[in-house]
């Protein structure tokens, strides 16, 4: 496995390989890897001939006061891991590899991003769809790979893919979880002991939601209300939002008419988490 710093290595590289006939799968990440990362590389293996792993804390995704500066980074231990799930390069450029001198360029996506996390980091998915197409124009890659845990982040992804015609095959995975249901995330390293006890009530109210649901429950509001009833039981978790959203259009919905997105962002202490589930309407 080869570790990249440089733009002009990267690209050498995965042009070399499409010369060959080989298919190039892209996984951007922001290192601290944990199992759900290492789905979506495998998923990536799945589907093309040579994976490429960003490893790269791209500072335009993160807002004033949040934790940018204290963000994990164990390079050492994510190119082990990566190395021994075959991935065929690991790009780790530094910021001015990325954005270099002059850089004055920043996508932002209407409608899709002003709703759920988009509401409360307003900088956030600039930030985001412009390190990825900035990477994808790096890369070229065939197929990318991200994870549902970030469904506005998907979609997002999606839309602007489709918008640019950066030709790339955009697939999803989906979450993958702690035994006790809790979503994997690399912020999950800042729980305390009683606030990863207590963080497992988010699961527990999407799920509750998902029942409500299922037992014929139509109405949005109180599948909302299921889940903060769930949340609220745990004095150390405090609700920043449960919304519930069109999957593709992330517009709000009232009621269960086709597939609804519930998706909540939870501080845990000090640390914010992310998850969700799709509900699908009773036939």
């Amino acid at each position: 496995m080869r570790v990249i710093t440089t733009e002009k290595e990267m690209s050498s590289l995965c042009s070399n390989w499409r010369s060959r006939g080989l298919n190039v799968g892209f996984v951007p990440t922001m290192g601290a890897l944990h199992a759900g990362h290492l789905k979506l590389v495998e998923l990536a293996g799945r589907h093309s001939d040579r994976v490429v792993v960003s490893i790269f804390v791209n500072p335009t995704q993160f807002g004033e006061g949040e934790d940018l500066d204290s963000y994990p980074r164990v390079l050492s231990k994510d190119c082990s891991l990566l190395d021994e799930l075959g991935a065929a390069a690991v790009f780790t450029p530094v910021p001015e590899v990325v954005y270099p001198v002059g850089f004055s360029t920043e996508i932002r996506l209407a409608g899709l991003t002003r709703g759920l996390c988009g509401k409360f980091r307003p900088d956030h998915f600039a930030g985001v769809a412009t390190v990825v197409a900035v990477l994808f124009g790096i890369i070229k890659p065939d197929i990318a790979v991200f994870g549902e845990k970030d469904y506005q982040q998907l979609s997002v992804l999606r839309r602007m893919n489709a918008d640019l015609r950066l030709g790339v095959n955009i697939l999803s995975a989906p979450i993958v979880r702690e035994a006790d249901g809790l979503a994997m995330s690399s912020r999950n390293a800042y729980l305390s002991v009683d606030e990863r006890e207590q963080a497992t009530a988010v699961r527990r109210g999407l799920l509750a939601a998902a029942e409500l649901a299922r037992g014929g429950e139509k109405e949005c509001s109180e599948l909302k209300q299921a889940f903060r009833e769930e949340v609220e039981k745990m004095p150390l978790l405090k609700i920043q939002y449960v919304d519930a959203v069109d999957p593709f259009t992330m517009e709000k919905v009232e009621t269960v008419k086709e597939k609804v997105l519930l998706a909540a962002a939870v501080f845990a202490g000090k640390t914010r988490l992310i998850d969700n589930v799709i509900i699908e309407p009773e036939v």
